[in-house]
């Protein structure tokens, strides 16, 4: 074909120029592609891990453990207020009671190792519970009522087992809260409380950035649910302390508080908290471990269960009289 002299320069000109506009563009795809793939990989991996991290054990792999070490234990469900929660209960019916509430994320399981505790099956018929919205008990459709909470978990201490007194309640992290809760609005079932890493005072715990956008319906369909329940309870956290405020009065038992010298989630001024707003406990011990941060119990079991049988000898005191 016949060219004009300088007509290959000009289409070779506009070739480079129409390369150099879609390299850009190119780009841009490119990433775009790199993104939704990345985006898509994530979410089947938090759904993979929503069926692989629960922090729960099936009703037959506890009573296989149950029966491997030769616990009398049993494991339930109860409805209240419209809701199910799953319970265990191990120890004779004519003993004091301990009911022991997990922390945020957790389940009842995680109290499995302590069932065997010698120490405390000669003293206590023990009561563990999955609160709502972890284990068995609705998994990843939280409470975010702490209020709200200790009305699902009272048939525990009256209805369900007529717990025998003294009653102690040892609550972990979120768990003591809510067994501070129990203490406040029905005191006639509480004897005792021992509190380890305790979120007491409202603002007084470390919010994650991610927190909030955790609760946008976008996102938290795909987050496994027992980080769901998780968040939404500490999004709720503080304000449900700030109504707990006036109710701290009520708190007449003997109260032993657990936390680690570093902890990393809850501010160690929660003990100061603690001392001013517990005026009208009885007892009040405040043990700060050195060199330890949230997570007590895997720890400092043997310092815990010693709190237990010190605050249950406490409540025995007084109600028997004796200060």
């Amino acid at each position: 074909m016949f060219r004009f002299p300088g007509e290959e320069l000009i289409y070779e000109i506009k070739d480079t120029t129409m390369k150099n506009k879609q390299r850009p563009y190119r780009w841009l795809r490119r990433s775009l592609r790199i993104l939704i793939t990345s985006l898509v990989v994530f979410i089947i991996a938090c759904l993979i891990f929503d069926q692989f991290v629960q922090f729960r054990k099936p009703d037959d792999e506890l009573r296989k453990m149950f029966t491997e070490r030769g616990i009398d234990g049993k494991i339930g469900y109860y409805t209240a207020r419209g809701r199910t929660l799953r319970y265990a209960v191990v120890g004779a019916d004519s003993l004091p009671t301990l009911l022991m509430l997990h922390g945020s994320p957790g389940s009842m399981s995680y109290y499995a190792g302590r069932y065997a505790d010698s120490s405390l099956q000669k003293t206590f018929r023990m009561i563990t519970v999955d609160r709502p919205g972890y284990g068995y008990s609705e998994l990843g459709n939280p409470e975010p009522s702490i209020g709200e909470q200790d009305a699902l978990i009272r048939p525990l201490l009256d209805s369900l087992t007529k717990a025998h007194h003294p009653v102690i309640i040892a609550g972990g992290s979120y768990g003591s809260s809510v067994a501070c809760r129990l203490a406040m609005d029905y005191p006639e079932l509480v004897d005792g409380l021992v509190l380890t890493g305790p979120s007491l005072g409202p603002g007084l715990e470390k919010m994650f950035w991610f927190t909030p956008m955790i609760e946008h319906w976008s996102i938290r369909w795909f987050i496994p649910r027992i980080f769901r329940s998780a968040n939404t309870e500490k999004m709720h956290h503080k304000e449900e302390l700030e109504k707990m405020l006036p109710l701290w009065k009520n708190i007449r038992v003997p109260v032993a508080y657990m936390q680690g010298a570093h902890d990393e989630l809850i501010d160690t001024a929660n003990a100061g908290f603690a001392r001013e707003h517990l005026v009208n406990a009885p007892y009040l011990d405040i043990h700060f471990f050195q060199n330890r941060e949230h997570r007590l119990a895997q720890f400092e079991w043997p310092a815990i269960r010693d709190a237990i049988l010190r605050v249950y000898g406490k409540a025995l005191q007084l109600r028997n009289g004796v200060h």
